[in-house]
């Protein structure tokens, strides 16, 4: 059997390696959330949003249900995350229809999902993204699979776009927000299955 060729985006990224995180990959999983929320977002660390960055371990370590996924090079550095707990969005801040339709314990929320922006546009988030749906759908508890995104990080709103469907679009909903919330299938797992 003829293996077909991997798109270019694939072979870019063969050398790199998603993993579950370990103890030792928190200090680096750490930096790259932290220079993105710097960076891209252009707020900086704010407690209340970001307060699981500060502590990786017990938001995504030690919790049975959640994980952090890293990607590494290979000589070990980071240069992507993403993880997933199984807290659905809150109300307040958000919508109070978005917390009934994804509540926590049966909803699986995916965060952090960020790449070295010398390692973008090659795949990295879309495989991280796939591996941790494929997580959530092997869970068993979780029916849905939610996150949202801030449209005016650059490709941010498209990528998302290009995985899941646009559950709110507070931009258009006179929440005075701009965050876009979305929920991916968990078909998007059996597709990474499938490659």
């Amino acid at each position: 059997m003829i293996t077909p060729p991997l798109p270019a985006y694939d072979v870019q990224v063969l050398d790199i390696r998603i993993r579950p995180a370990r103890p030792e990959d928190l200090d680096a999983a750490r930096a790259v959330m932290l220079d993105t929320v710097y960076r891209d977002f252009g707020t900086g660390y704010v407690p209340r949003w970001h307060g699981d960055i500060v502590d990786p371990a017990a938001a995504y370590l030690t919790p049975d249900r959640h994980t952090l996924l890293v990607a590494a090079a290979p000589d070990g550095e980071v240069v992507a995350t993403g993880a997933l707990d199984s807290r659905g969005p809150e109300y307040p801040p958000n919508p109070r229809r978005l917390a009934e339709r994804y509540p926590s314990g049966t909803t699986a929320q995916l965060r952090r999902v960020y790449v070295r922006p010398e390692h973008r546009r090659r795949g990295l988030a879309r495989r991280i993204v796939r591996d941790l749906v494929a997580f959530a759908a092997a869970d068993g508890g979780y029916r849905a699979v939610y996150l949202h995104t801030d449209p005016a990080v650059p490709g941010a709103e498209a990528f998302w776009r290009s995985l899941g469907r646009v559950v709110l679009d507070e931009r258009t909903e006179g929440h005075g927000q701009r965050t876009v919330h979305f929920e991916v299938p968990m078909t998007v797992a059996a597709e990474a299955v499938s490659r």
